[in-house]
């Protein structure tokens, strides 16, 4: 679970991801060479489960999400980083929280169409990161990538990756270091219209594998899963398809943070700014 804030040196880990996400996410040259790219500023409001791991068990919570996807020549990347504010006084009530990955798709490099029946492409993911400042989580997470030709969707894809722990452990005043596991993850974008209106179905479903950590605690599996609905809010006012939306994000989290005792079923409202 996640500690009680402390200074600023807590950012250690974050900065190190930050400096990945700057110098790996967007190779070099990709500002003219990028096949496509799509940069969001999310805004959430609602009550979470212990959200900084302390009392009160609940906490209601804004959540502003920087978010980028982008391809390029020989793969696509994409990150995201989330500042968390809780509105109650006196506990902890502030932090931050990003993920990028680095996927270098096989067809890209080779130059050739390696798709068959429903899978579209493969693809190596080098470098994936999850990296929190409180807690001091980092976590390595290579895998591979296959996306899916499903009807309908604009993209569907599934993540193997490893979940390697390089979190600094309770000695450097962290969150206790774990062993290694591994996820599975799924991503999906759902895109449709009704009377001319257009929205969306998409997100995420996560499963990390149980661990135990350096104190011989036991760390459970978790499913997350976090589908966005999604209504072209700007399409309709002002005929500007894709760039401002209203909806909800629903967060289903069994065995939230690897606690058996904690299972989260909550329903944000979202506000979506497609820069």
């Amino acid at each position: 679970m996640r500690i009680k804030r402390r200074t600023c040196r807590t950012l250690g880990p974050l900065a190190v991801a930050l400096l990945a996400v700057l110098t790996l996410a967007v190779p070099p040259g990709a500002a003219v060479a990028a096949d496509w790219s799509a940069t969001e500023l999310k805004l959430t409001y609602g009550e979470l489960d212990r959200p900084f791991g302390a009392d009160p068990s609940t906490s209601n919570v804004w959540t502003t999400t920087f978010q980028h996807a982008s391809g390029w020549r020989f793969g696509d990347n994409f990150f995201f980083i989330d500042v968390i504010n809780g509105d109650e006084p006196g506990y902890n009530d502030f932090d931050m929280y990003g993920e990028l990955y680095c996927n270098l798709s096989l067809g890209k490099i080779t130059g050739r169409d390696l798709s068959f029946g429903p899978v579209k492409d493969i693809g190596i993911i080098p470098l994936a990161l999850n990296f929190g400042a409180d807690a001091n989580v980092f976590k390595y997470l290579p895998g591979i990538r296959v996306d899916w030709n499903v009807p309908g969707f604009a993209f569907f894809k599934t993540l193997f990756t490893a979940y390697i722990d390089r979190n600094e452990g309770v000695n450097k005043g962290g969150a206790p270091k774990q062993d290694d596991s591994y996820m599975i993850d799924f991503a999906w974008k759902y895109p449709f219209t009704i009377a001319g209106a257009r929205f969306s179905v998409e997100g995420h479903a996560e499963y990390i594998g149980s661990r135990e950590d350096e104190l011989g605690n036991d760390v459970s599996w978790w499913v997350l899963a976090q589908p966005e609905f999604r209504f072209d809010l700007g399409n309709t006012l002002y005929g500007k398809p894709d760039q401002l939306f209203v909806g909800a994000k629903w967060q289903l989290w069994l065995n939230k943070l690897g606690d058996e005792d904690t299972d989260e079923n909550t329903v944000l409202a979202l506000l979506v700014w497609r820069l």
